[in-house]
């Protein structure tokens, strides 16, 4: 049983030898997941959802099945994870510590409300909302979306900061322009809350032009909002751009340190391709990319010639 244990959890993280299993559940994953969300969409339609109720009802627990197995075996297997193969904590441990990790937590979302339905009475259509949680799983399969959730966990303390001095700025808007217009419109700028809307939409440079100022100093007022806006918004996107830029630069820069590790002897055998090959895939880096930075490499450190004879270095 350990044995099995132990190469389920290397298909589940597509490692070792049966990594190509991996690949190959992960993609049926994705397919089913991607078909999930496509049949909660469908189904809000009344018509269709009527017509082929009993289709959607067999999907659902046929999904529901499929998702709650992977959970549980990935729970089982979560011993044998790579991140605990150093570790001293006992099973339990692993397991608990495992349940409190934002995958494992999508992967409950995914699941428990249809389980839920057994035992609570819900509204169809917030079950069908709940249930969209489902795409969240894509999460764990998408290498692009894992790094962007890396660098908003890195830039969290900036976003956090620009993000409170965008409340700030919301609430000073709001109460400006409560005393500018309050008096003429009082239906739209009757209070500070109401005129937060006007402050939000303006902020973000949406404008949707359905509460506007009228007086002249509130739109002098608006036009400093709205020019001010311009640069706050524009923050947490840089921030989020250039940390993005640099978390994939150093993707690219661990990959080209090991294959010039790799090419050090002069040969890439099988086994140092499979490396790399792995390596490509954690990293999320595309084939095409990283033969461009094997290139780099081999410039920078061109392969050792050896005679096949008698095994010396030919210049």
């Amino acid at each position: 049983m350990i044995r099995i244990r132990n190469t389920l959890a290397q298909v589940f993280e597509s490692r070792g030898r049966v990594r190509h299993y991996g690949y190959a559940f992960d993609a049926i994953l994705v397919a089913l997941i991607l078909a999930n969300v496509i049949a909660i969409v469908i189904e809000s339609v009344p018509s269709v959802a009527k017509q082929h109720i009993g289709f959607f009802a067999y999907f659902e627990l046929i999904s529901v099945s499929i998702f709650t197995l992977e959970y549980l075996a990935r729970l089982w297997t979560s011993v044998d994870l790579e991140r605990f193969e150093n570790s001293t904590l006992s099973d339990t441990q692993r397991r608990l510590r495992y349940l409190c990790s934002p995958m494992a937590i999508i992967d409950l979302l995914a699941i428990l409300p249809s389980l839920l339905v057994f035992f609570v009475s819900f509204d169809l259509r917030f079950l069908r909302v709940l249930r969209l949680l489902r795409i969240f799983k894509l999460t764990r399969y998408s290498r692009a979306m894992q790094l962007l959730l890396q660098t908003i966990r890195e830039e969290s303390g900036s976003l956090f900061a620009a993000f409170s001095i965008m409340a700030v700025i919301l609430i000073v808007a709001a109460s400006g322009i409560y005393l500018l217009e309050h008096d003429v419109q009082p239906d739209k700028f009757g209070s500070i809350p109401k005129a937060m809307w006007w402050a939000l939409i303006t902020l973000t440079t949406v404008g949707y032009g359905d509460v506007v100022p009228i007086t002249g100093l509130g739109k002098v007022f608006g036009g400093i909002i709205t020019i001010l806006s311009m640069g706050m918004v524009a923050i947490p996107t840089g921030l989020l751009a250039s940390s993005f830029s640099d978390q994939l630069r150093q993707r690219r820069d661990r990959y080209s340190e090991t294959a010039y590790q790799l090419m050090e002897d002069g040969v890439i055998c099988v086994d140092d391709r499979e490396h790399l090959d792995e390596l490509r895939v954690e990293l999320g880096l595309s084939k095409q990319e990283c033969a461009q930075i094997e290139q780099q490499v081999r410039e920078k450190h061109p392969l050792k010639r050896f005679c096949p004879h008698c095994g010396h270095h030919l210049n």
